[in-house]
């Protein structure tokens, strides 16, 4: 073999490999944290947020997608803040926090806005997620015009969450944008305690609520999506009855989120 066949080789296999490897989005780990303030603490723990922790955790390798609170009384709309991380690994988001956690500067500032009084009634919510196959990219945006988001759980009869995820990737995401909604990620948890098996969380856009409404109702009444949810519900539904089947929660986003 001489050294140009050689190198041609070694090049072929570079390349090979390089294309098997997955995508940076593929390889990163999501967490979907969830907090609940004390009455009439929900301002104080957006501002701590605002000011200080947001700014910490990318100092601490923790990077900020998304920070919402919901629109509805119902869901927490004074007590509640929903907001999604990235890290590159669960390796690396423990040791992230437990830096983040060490910092005086978040030590100060944690100190500084509980001086009248604890912000949190409870523990925080956490659940680490890893992107679906079918989910776009998830993309910084922000919108001209403000817009507001949804986030789904669909929690699925066992064994159901394989054909939930195909009912997607070959109908609802196409119809979903084919009926004005738009598509932030996709995502199963990683964990089996926290629905890995059963759970698909994800999160939309519209241009309102009221839009947002308007676009399930036209999408529930497409014969496409009929046709799609008879076929792969034969055996039975792939969702658990309501309400513990599917839950919708409507959120506006942060003046400080990264999305918008």
């Amino acid at each position: 073999m001489n050294r140009t066949t050689f190198l041609s080789l070694v090049g072929l296999a570079s390349f090979s490999f390089t294309s098997a490897l997955p995508a940076v989005e593929e390889s990163k780990v999501y967490e979907l944290r969830i907090y609940t303030t004390n009455e009439g603490k929900l301002d104080a723990l957006l501002a701590r947020f605002r000011d200080h922790t947001c700014r910490l955790f990318e100092k601490h390798g923790i990077e900020n997608i998304g920070y919402w609170v919901p629109l509805e009384q119902a869901d927490g709309a004074e007590n509640t803040l929903i907001y999604v991380l990235a890290h590159k690994s669960r390796e690396a988001a423990k040791a992230s926090f437990k830096a983040f956690g060490a910092d005086p500067e978040w030590q100060a500032a944690r100190k500084a806005s509980e001086e009248g009084g604890k912000i949190l009634a409870k523990a925080p919510e956490s659940i680490f997620m890893a992107v679906t196959d079918f989910s776009p990219p998830v993309k910084i945006t922000t919108s001209e015009k403000e817009r507001v988001f949804e986030m789904r759980t669909y929690n699925t009869v066992p064994g159901k969450l394989a054909a939930l995820h195909a009912r997607f990737r070959n109908h609802t995401m196409s119809l979903f944008s084919k009926h004005g909604m738009s598509h932030l990620s996709y995502w199963t948890p990683t964990d089996v305690e926290q629905g890995a098996e059963t759970k698909l969380i994800y999160i939309l856009s519209h241009a309102s609520k009221e839009a947002g409404l308007a676009s399930f109702t036209a999408f529930r009444a497409d014969p496409e999506w009929v046709k799609a949810k008879a076929e792969s519900e034969k055996d039975g539904s792939l969702t658990l009855a309501q309400p513990e089947g599917v839950k919708s929660v409507y959120m506006k986003a942060t003046n400080f989120s990264p999305i918008r």
